[in-house]
C-alpha cells in the first residue's frame, strides 16, 4: 500500500469522478484507475461502485476513507514538524477565530507576531463555536481564539486571554438612548436582532435575558457583525454585543449603552489538543498570544 494511492483514493473519494480527481491532480486518469485497481486488489475488496462516468463509495469503502483521511492528517502534521524543526521561523499556523474577533483583537495579535516572525505565514479560518472546536480536535487547525473558553471539553487545553463585558445596541432615537446605562430587564419589550442557533453569542444573550427574567422576542438575525449592527442603525431592533465589536466606532444613528444588571460577560482565550505535541512555529505563536495579551491586560 503506498501514499500516492491513499491520497488518489482520497481524492476520487472527494470527487464521485476519476477524471476531475486526475485534473486537480494533475496526472493521468489511466494512473488513477491503474493505482485505485492496485489498492483494490491489495485490500482483496471493491472501494468503488461505477455508475456511469462517476462512481460511488461501497459501504466498506466509506468505512476505509475514515481511517486513511485519519492516517494523512497524522503524516501531512508529521512532515509540518519535521519542515519546522528544521526552520520554526518558515512554519505555516492554521488558525481559527469567531466572527467576533475577527475585526481588531484577531488582526492586532497577528500583526505583532508578523512584525516579528515576518517569515510565519498563516491559515487562517472562521468558523463557528462548535466548527472551532471540532477542528482542534481532529487536527483541522492548530489552535483557536473563542470565547467563551470551554469548560466541558477533556480534549482540549484553554488559557484565558482576557475577559470583557456586553453592550447593548440602541438606535439613537431609543427611549432609553439618554441614560447612562440600563438594566438588561428594560429591554424585556424590545425587538431583538441576534445571531442564528448555534451562535455562541446568541447563547449568552438568551443565558443573560432569562437571569433578567425574560425571553427576548428575537425579530431578526444576521451572521456578521457588521450586519447586525447595521439592522440597529436601521431602527429594526436592539442586540448585546461584546465591547471588542466596537473597538472602531459605534455605527452611525446608534448608541452603546452599558449594562448594569446583570453584568454579562464573557472570556475569551486560545485552545489546542491537550496532550499533543505543537510544531515549533505553532508553539511560537501561542506563547506570543499569551504575553501579548498579559502584556495588553496590564497596560489597560
Amino acid at each position: 500500500m503506498e501514499l500516492r494511492q491513499l491520497q488518489y483514493f482520497v481524492e476520487v473519494a472527494r470527487r464521485e469522478h476519476v477524471s476531475e480527481a486526475a485534473k486537480d491532480l494533475h496526472v493521468a486518469q489511466s494512473a488513477i484507475s491503474r493505482q485505485i485497481a492496485n489498492l483494490e486488489a491489495e485490500l482483496g475488496v471493491d472501494l468503488f461502485i461505477r455508475e456511469g462516468r462517476n462512481v460511488k463509495l461501497t459501504p466498506i469503502g466509506k468505512h476505509f476513507l475514515n481511517y486513511v483521511e485519519e492516517a494523512l492528517k497524522a503524516i501531512d502534521h508529521a512532515k509540518q514538524q519535521v519542515d519546522e524543526y528544521l526552520d520554526p521561523e518558515r512554519g505555516t499556523i492554521k488558525i481559527g477565530f469567531p466572527t467576533s474577533l475577527a475585526s481588531h483583537t484577531l488582526p492586532s495579535v497577528i500583526s505583532a507576531f508578523k512584525s516579528q516572525h515576518p517569515n510565519v505565514s498563516f491559515h487562517l479560518r472562521q468558523g463557528t463555536y462548535r466548527f472551532l472546536i471540532d477542528s482542534i480536535k481532529n487536527r483541522t487547525l492548530d489552535l483557536a481564539f473563542i470565547g467563551p473558553v470551554p469548560g466541558d471539553e477533556p480534549d482540549l487545553k484553554g488559557d484565558i486571554l482576557f475577559t470583557e463585558s456586553f453592550v447593548a445596541l440602541l438606535p439613537a432615537n431609543h427611549r432609553l438612548a439618554g441614560r447612562t446605562h440600563i438594566d438588561l430587564h428594560e429591554l424585556r419589550q424590545e425587538s431583538f436582532v441576534m445571531f442564528p442557533d448555534g451562535f455562541i453569542l446568541r447563547k449568552i444573550v438568551l443565558d443573560a435575558c432569562k437571569q433578567a427574567g425574560f425571553q427576548p422576542r428575537i425579530t431578526s438575525e444576521g451572521e456578521d457583525l457588521d450586519v447586525i449592527k447595521g439592522l440597529v442603525s436601521a431602527e429594526i431592533g436592539i442586540t448585546l454585543l461584546p465591547e471588542s465589536a466596537f473597538h472602531e466606532s459605534i455605527p452611525r444613528s446608534t448608541v452603546k449603552m452599558p449594562i448594569n444588571i446583570p453584568h454579562v460577560k464573557r472570556n475569551v482565550g486560545i485552545i489546542v489538543l491537550k496532550n499533543s505535541e505543537l510544531a515549533p512555529s505553532v508553539k511560537l505563536f501561542y506563547q506570543f498570544a499569551k504575553e501579548f495579551f498579559n502584556v495588553l491586560e496590564r497596560y489597560q
